[in-house]
């Protein structure tokens, strides 16, 4: 006898209400799929419309925050992350304000959000971090990233700092190739690699978003052409990487060679480090969009956080469907909602 398991299947965990009598829509469709009363292509075909609920009207997405600023809060149920702010050239009150507006509407609508971060910010120095932890609880800041997150409650920032060390304090795991006797290599899922340390807070700005959207990230750092023997060492780490990101600034040959050697899609990021011909990172803009390696992609010069939002989608939106698998307000991946529905039917 074949039975419907609701609590093996994070997509009706995802969509069912909490507390809430009765079958959801999603749970209904589902034993109906368990019954063979309803195949799998055609609850797929249904699922957008079925998936509605669980994501704010386009009128209760748009929030208007003391004139200033217009917060999406539907973002993080159609991309997996929340709509971050970019802290530059933004008053810190008026940063603040955005944080606590999230923060807000996380703990009156958890359903409608991501669980591994409330909200996060880009760019954020220092200084502005101090004026605003007395007045955001829990607030943690990546200094080496420049991002400011507020987690969830109950989980806390020991990835990140109040203080130094931990991810953004200090640079961790910079893949130096060594490890301890019997020790098992573990892939990770994305590598972000830099040319030289001096490109590292772009880097390092890929890196912390990935892993606030609860990504595993291997970081390879100086591992740039210029000493070609030090990326050669880190070969077997780039071949089990699911995309790779590459942040170079100079000449920006680093995307190109790795391009050559990854099995996954490469990003580069070019950054604005480099001698005055280098153009505040133009030069090697250039030499990235005319890599000669095939499966190379281009971000904006300085933008490990849109490095980082690529990089999620091409590690096959699974990191995104991990936090919204139906992707309420976009087309549903047929593949993701067939392993649900089958992943549904259990035997009793």
């Amino acid at each position: 006898m074949r039975r419907f398991s609701h609590l093996a299947c994070p997509l009706v965990r995802r969509f069912s209400s909490s507390g809430a009598h009765g079958k959801t829509p999603v749970e209904a469709l589902l034993e109906q799929v368990a019954a063979g009363k309803v195949p799998v292509s055609e609850a797929i075909e249904r699922w957008p419309s079925i998936t509605q609920h669980a994501s704010a009207s386009i009128e209760e997405m748009t929030e208007v925050v003391e004139g200033f600023a217009r917060i999406d809060h539907g973002r993080g149920a159609r991309t997996g992350l929340p709509e971050v702010i970019f802290g530059e050239g933004k008053t810190t009150p008026q940063i603040r304000d955005i944080f606590n507006v999230m923060g807000r509407e996380h703990a009156l609508h958890p359903e409608r959000n991501t669980e591994n971060v409330v909200a996060m910010a880009t760019r954020v120095s220092q200084e502005v971090y101090d004026e605003l932890a007395p007045e955001i609880p829990g607030l943690v800041y990546y200094p080496a990233a420049r991002i400011a997150a507020l987690p969830p409650a109950g989980r806390g920032g020991e990835d990140g700092i109040s203080g130094v060390g931990g991810v953004g304090g200090g640079v961790a795991n910079v893949g130096d190739g060594e490890r301890g006797e019997g020790e098992e290599e573990e892939a990770a899922t994305i590598a972000v690699l830099c040319a030289g340390t001096s490109d590292l807070p772009v880097a390092e700005e890929a890196a912390i978003t990935l892993e606030l959207a609860g990504v595993p990230v291997e970081r390879l750092y100086d591992v740039g052409v210029a000493g070609l023997h030090r990326l050669l060492q880190q070969i077997p780490v780039v071949r089990k990487a699911k995309v790779v990101i590459c942040v170079a600034g100079m000449d920006g040959a680093l995307p190109s060679v790795v391009g050559g050697l990854a099995r996954c899609p490469v990003i580069a990021c070019p950054t604005s480090v480099g001698y005055g011909a280098a153009f505040n990172g133009v030069a090697p803009l250039l030499t990235m969009l005319n890599a000669c390696a095939p499966g190379v992609s281009v971000v904006n010069i300085d933008n490990g956080f849109g490095a980082a939002t690529c990089a999620l989608e091409d590690r096959g939106g699974s990191a995104v469907a991990t936090a919204n698998p139906g992707r309420a307000f976009g087309d549903p991946n047929p593949l993701q909602l067939r392993e649900a529905c089958l992943a549904a039917v259990t035997t009793g």
